[in-house]
């Protein structure tokens, strides 16, 4: 057990839950109902995880400023195991987190939809709680589907409707966060 916190516990478990969760899911219920329990759980899981982000902050982690914010929340996933995460301001609408390194992401097993779904729901779970209302995530590019890193857009869930729709019209991510 990692520690417990007012109430918040944590454990760690090996990376590999989230493939056998996945395939697991897949084989009883299918490919889409398993990413949206498994971005159910992460959502889950993510509204949670703001506890342990929080630990030692007087104010929460809204009183943070950006560049410190992004820095912890780095360090946070880091610390844990799921890799490196880079935040970026791609525009007003969306934000972008990236890594080349995601531990949920299976590079070895090519999957077209992605395999980040747990991550995803996580995220929009953590940022939602810190922003005090809704946040979407989007996974935009995956390992798991040949992609260089797994890279996750969030913004409002228009924004990042928007942004899914100009994928979907086959415009790439640059041009897709242009558009908005």
């Amino acid at each position: 057990m990692e520690g417990k916190q007012g109430g918040y516990n944590e454990i760690a478990v090996p990376a590999s839950v989230f493939i056998t969760l996945r395939n697991e899911l897949a084989m009883e219920c299918g490919p889409l109902p398993a990413i949206h329990a498994l971005h159910a759980a992460g959502y889950s899981a993510g509204t949670q995880a703001v506890v342990g982000f929080s630990g030692g902050l007087e104010d929460g982690p809204a009183s943070l400023a950006e560049n410190k914010f992004w820095a912890r929340i780095e360090a946070f996933f880091a610390r844990r195991g799921w890799g490196s995460l880079t935040h970026s301001h791609a525009s007003d609408a969306v934000g972008l987190l990236s890594s080349p390194d995601w531990v949920e992401a299976t590079p070895d097993e090519v999957d077209e939809e992605g395999s980040c779904s747990f991550t995803a729901g996580f995220l929009s779970g953590f940022l939602s709680e810190v922003a005090g209302g809704p946040v979407a995530v989007l996974e935009v590019t995956c390992r798991s589907r040949g992609d260089d890193r797994c890279t996750f857009a969030f913004g409002s869930e228009s924004a990042v409707h928007d942004l899914y729709g100009q994928l979907l019209d086959g415009a790439d991510l640059d041009g897709a966060v242009a558009a908005l």
